[in-house]
């Protein structure tokens, strides 16, 4: 955990780091203990030492104390591992960490965060994981979710790729919850046609929390990914803020609605697959999902395209943006417009004579070989471009329906579709085909944001 501003400084006068047994000595007294981790929001003025008596301290400092090195060290992220046995009459799953709050724990003998990455770690954290079966633990990336690129989803798929090779049952996929429906999303077009369950997990609360959700979402996980009829992407968080079930929510349907609640996720326009429990118990909520054939071959597109955009419409939106992104060769632009699919369009008097412009661009756009998606901010329902004389201009320069993707997905699937092909004809007619349930046939008239299915 990285020290800052005057605390560093003192810190790299005495050439002594994370873990360095010391005395700090100041006007205050002195301080004999090992320098402990600080957290990324701890201000630069203090410094956080576990005392001889093993108690955590934190010592405000200004920069004229001195430090005493006693030439030991201390490794605060140790800890006795389990080891994981293989029982052979057990299935064998999957986990593929990405980071995130779920794989992390707090160890309370050195007060230090450790993540968890290998088997014995993950036992030592979740020891019910055992009864689920044997797994098998991967790290592709360790990071915050908001920092995932596209190329770290396409890392997931050829980890998927290479489990599926090795007999796995199912796969977990561990993730920070601030983009989970995003990675889901575009996984969701990497790995098509998939033979067992990929199903991404995170937590809401940290596991030294009373309040966490990490265990059951992770149990609820694996024994679904493990022993469920289901094959595909999902993602699978709190039904409820009560610790009773999860929800499996469809890869390309399903956003984070809250920032902090553990039922945060909610399927949108769709009803979620299932409902499981942690033990492995399994409610399905629908039957038009892809049934489990460990013979079915699986299809891999590693492609995404980076110039393209989203961008929102609002009253006052100027047309610049949308030459900007020309200028620069964007080959695609996601729009999140008002109700059925809307953008400040029409020329009424003096105000709205720029309006003329945001519509000359878009077709200059288009007619050079860009594409453009229409998608809607309201979370719930379709784009219908057909009723309104907008929507049927925009559809008459070349702008397709979003029907009812979300526009991160819209987005997601843009990027996708330009990774795998460049003429332009053949982006738009992939644009209006579902590929990963991005596109529902119908749009589910109930909405289930924070109640029961």
């Amino acid at each position: 955990m990285p020290y800052r501003g005057v605390s560093k400084v003192l810190l790299d006068k005495y050439n002594v780091d994370v873990g360095s047994n010391i005395i700090l000595k100041s006007n205050k007294g002195a301080y004999e203990g090992v320098i402990m981790p600080r957290t990324e929001l701890g201000d630069e003025f203090h410094i956080v030492m576990k005392l001889v008596n093993g108690y955590n301290v934190g010592i405000r400092i200004d920069g004229t104390e001195t430090i005493e090195n006693l030439q030991t060290r201390k490794d605060v992220g140790s800890y006795k591992k389990k080891q994981a046995a293989f029982d052979k009459n057990k299935p064998t799953f999957s986990i593929l960490h990405t980071g995130g709050t779920i794989a992390s724990r707090v160890d309370y003998k050195t007060g230090g965060v450790v993540p968890a990455f290998t088997p014995e770690e993950i036992l030592e954290l979740f020891p019910e994981l055992e009864s689920v079966g044997n797994f098998r633990a991967h790290l592709v990336s360790n990071m915050f979710s908001e920092d995932i690129e596209y190329e770290h989803v396409v890392n997931l798929g050829k980890g998927i790729k290479d489990e599926l090779e090795n007999g796995t049952k199912g796969v977990v996929i561990t993730h920070g919850t601030d983009t989970m429906h995003i990675s889901s999303a575009a996984l969701s077009f990497v790995v098509q046609n998939l033979p067992v369950p990929a199903i991404f997990v995170g937590s809401q609360r940290s596991s030294d929390r009373g309040s966490s959700d990490a265990k059951m979402n992770l149990m609820c996980a694996a024994n679904f990914a493990t022993y469920s009829d289901f094959a595909g992407v999902g993602l699978c968080m709190h039904e409820s803020m009560a610790d009773e079930a999860c929800f499996i929510h469809e890869g390309t349907k399903v956003k984070k609605m809250h920032s902090s609640r553990r039922d945060s996720f909610r399927s949108v326009n769709q009803i979620p697959f299932a409902r499981v429990w942690q033990d492995g118990k399994v409610n399905f909520l629908r039957d038009d999902y892809k049934r489990r054939d460990e013979t079915r071959e699986p299809k891999f597109y590693f492609n995404f395209e980076k110039k393209v955009a989203l961008l929102k419409t609002y009253p006052g939106f100027h047309p610049e943006m949308i030459k900007f992104l020309h200028e620069k060769k964007y080959r695609g632009i996601v729009f999140e417009g008002t109700g059925l699919g809307h953008i400040p369009a029409n020329h009424n008097d003096e105000y709205t004579k720029i309006h003329a412009e945001i519509l000359n661009a878009i077709a200059d756009f288009i007619e050079d070989g860009g594409t453009v998606i229409m998608t809607t901010a309201s979370l719930f329902g379709r784009v219908n471009m057909n009723v309104y004389s907008t929507g049927r201009y925009l559809q008459s320069i070349g702008v397709i329906p979003g029907e009812d993707m979300l526009s991160e997905v819209a987005t997601v699937k843009l990027k996708w579709i330009l990774g795998q092909t460049d003429d332009p004809k053949e982006a738009r007619e992939m644009a209006r085909t579902d590929f990963a349930g991005e596109i529902s046939e119908r749009t589910s008239s109930k909405v289930f944001y924070m109640q029961d299915v």
